[in-house]
């Protein structure tokens, strides 16, 4: 009977149609505890996947990011030997100068 009443008028929402039926008893229905069912294993596919989705994007986002800091640290020593001062290599390299001067600290310790 529930399906009948569904397909017969699928433009009506859940209200229209418990109050068009008098359908007080709905969340009991079959149909209705089918559809919760089936409606929360969608949406908990969909998560999944957009959690995953999410996760590589960051992961990749993240290695690029380290990838280019590390490639910009290792710049460091060279331009030290070419005889820039901190604030020169941080302006050349897109750092902060307290970046650098930590990372020649560090080389020297």
């Amino acid at each position: 009977m529930e399906k009948i009443i569904i397909y017969k008028f699928p433009q009506k929402s859940r209200q229209e149609l418990e109050a068009m039926f008098n359908l007080t008893e709905w969340k009991q229905t079959k149909f209705y505890q089918e559809a919760k069912e089936e409606g929360k294993l969608e949406g908990k596919l969909e998560g999944k996947l957009e959690g995953k989705l999410e996760g590589k994007l960051e992961g990749k986002l993240e290695g690029k990011l380290e990838g280019k800091l590390e490639g910009k640290l290792e710049t460091i020593p060279l331009l030290v030997r070419l005889g820039l001062n901190e604030e020169q290599i941080a302006r050349e390299l897109n750092l902060r100068v307290e970046i650098v001067h930590q990372f020649i600290t560090n080389q020297n310790n």
